[in-house]
């Protein structure tokens, strides 16, 4: 009974995933564009989330910084998740909405991307973080599920949204790692050329 529930979340994820690949590809390949487009013209990559998804955006961070899967020169990114002393400073009122936002204003320039990732789409921090962008007339990458939510309202005909049609949040996070893995190939293939990667 047990191993045939594990069972299932591994099929249900593939099927996620071969759906998501026809409708993600052209999004996918948009992000990884506005992407190389500010980091080769002195610009950088600002990513958030909310727990899982602000371990996601780390994820994008430490594969742009650290390197994917092949030697190459540091790409510039920060995830805003990161900082503890900044993320809990919520002064007298114990709103953390802005945070995100107080990052992007102080960090942002015009040309850098923002992405943000969320399943439901509806945090306020993260449509904070949008509006911020915008301001800094940064390029919005957002990954989220179901319908996209609000942040789906907030983007812009420049911004990219890449939306997994699915409800469950564990799948969209699945869906959103491989996303993420496409974006850093891609963005890899491009600067460095095609090559195989050894299994």
């Amino acid at each position: 009974m047990l191993e045939q529930r594990i069972h299932q979340h591994f099929i249900d994820s593939a099927d996620l995933n071969y759906q998501s690949a026809e409708a993600l590809g052209s999004p996918i390949a948009a992000a990884v564009q506005a992407i190389l487009t500010s980091v080769t013209g002195g610009g950088k990559v600002l990513a958030c989330g909310n727990g899982t998804s602000a371990a996601l955006a780390q994820v994008l961070v430490a594969s742009f910084v650290g390197g994917f899967e092949r030697e190459r020169p540091e790409l510039a990114a920060l995830a805003l998740t990161t900082d503890g002393a900044l993320l809990t400073a919520t002064g007298p009122e114990p709103d953390a909405s802005p945070l995100f936002a107080r990052q992007v204003r102080a960090l942002g320039h015009a040309g850098d991307v923002l992405v943000a990732l969320s399943p439901g789409g509806n945090c306020a921090n993260l449509l904070a973080a949008i509006d911020a962008a915008h301001e800094r007339d940064m390029t919005v990458v957002a990954l989220t599920g179901r319908h996209g939510g609000r942040i789906a309202g907030l983007l812009r005909e420049t911004d990219i949204h890449l939306c997994v049609p699915h409800d469950r949040a564990a799948r969209v996070h699945e869906v959103h790692a491989l996303a993420l893995h496409c974006i850093c190939d891609s963005v890899d293939a491009q600067l460095l050329g095609e090559q195989d990667i050894a299994p």
